[in-house]
């Protein structure tokens, strides 16, 4: 009779990552998902920067920076001062009613953020690069991991290791350095020389209905991300607590691999081994299948056009 592996701590952590990889893969619904949002963000990153560019460059234009660049060239600070913009301020004049039902004069107002780390969307620049966070072994989603434990030691250990990965608490300048800032890649990809005397909070550009609405699609592209990646997290975290507590009470292997037999998901023994517990990850017949098949890639106009069917279908 042929002995049955017994399960240990490592071994049972190596057969949760089989399980937790599986939930993960690239064609299941919720990456999917997840991936169209990073989609939908690029695209929309790209348009975003154009229509900003017009809109400052109508109350800046390029001739009044060249002129006050040759004075502060020529004058030091009291003959203007230029600043490289990232990040924009932009009102829309309305009307609105109060509570005694008198109108008043107001301005809705708009912060367009193009670096890594936006106000309203902390968490955006670990979401973006939550794929490449995960292959070098650091976890993006410690933010909700630990949530509700954010005294906790490991929080911070993680939220450190990754500001450090992406750039946030290195000099942006990496001349010289083989390591890639990410962070100061995203502030050096747009921007814009503006006039004025401190950062961008002091300066806000008049915007249109029309211009507004559009300025605000790409804030909710930069929250739709963040959520998705929470959503990711949520549903598979869902799942793995339940697993968890089922291989803790399983003493043999063949349990686990009735478990995955009725999943559908392809375990087997050589898992229990760590070293080709990467191999078995990457070489599983669904990953293998994906890296093999000849996927058709929409072109940047078929992605305009999905974006904007799906924009109009949730309006709708």
């Amino acid at each position: 009779m042929e002995k049955r592996l017994t399960l240990n701590a490592e071994k049972r952590k190596n057969i949760a990552d089989v399980f937790q990889n599986f939930w993960e893969k690239e064609d299941s619904p919720i990456i999917k998902k997840y991936n169209q949002a990073k989609e939908n963000y690029d695209i929309l990153r790209q348009a975003t920067k154009n229509i900003v560019e017009r809109i400052v460059r109508k109350y800046q234009p390029q001739e009044d920076i060249d002129t006050v660049r040759e004075m502060s060239n020529k004058y030091g600070k009291s003959g203007g001062e230029i600043f490289e913009d990232n990040c924009f301020n932009f009102t829309l004049p309305s009307t609105k009613v109060n509570s005694d039902g008198e109108e008043y004069e107001t301005n809705d107002e708009l912060h367009i953020n193009f670096t890594l780390r936006p106000e309203r969307s902390a968490n955006f620049g670990i979401a973006y690069y939550r794929d490449l966070l995960k292959s070098n072994g650091l976890d993006a989603d410690y933010y909700y991991r630990w949530s509700d434990d954010r005294r906790n030691p490991r929080y911070y250990d993680i939220e450190s290791s990754i500001n450090t990965f992406l750039g946030f608490r290195s000099s942006n300048d990496v001349s010289g350095n083989d390591k890639i800032n990410y962070c100061s890649q995203w502030e050096n990809d747009f921007k814009l020389s503006v006039i004025g005397s401190s950062y961008c909070h002091s300066r806000q550009f008049k915007v249109n209905q029309e211009e507004y609405e559009t300025l605000k699609m790409f804030i909710v592209a930069q929250e739709n991300l963040v959520n998705r990646h929470e959503d990711i997290f949520s549903y598979v975290e869902e799942k793995m607590k339940k697993l968890r507590l089922g291989l803790k009470s399983y003493k043999y292997f063949d349990q686990a691999k009735t478990l995955a037999d009725k999943l559908g998901i392809p375990l087997n023994e050589s898992i229990l081994n760590e070293s080709s517990s990467l191999a078995l990850s990457i070489y599983s017949p669904e990953n293998l299948a994906s890296l093999l098949e000849d996927k058709v890639e929409m072109t940047r106009d078929e992605k305009i056009a999905l974006f904007r069917k799906e924009q109009a279908q949730s309006i709708n």
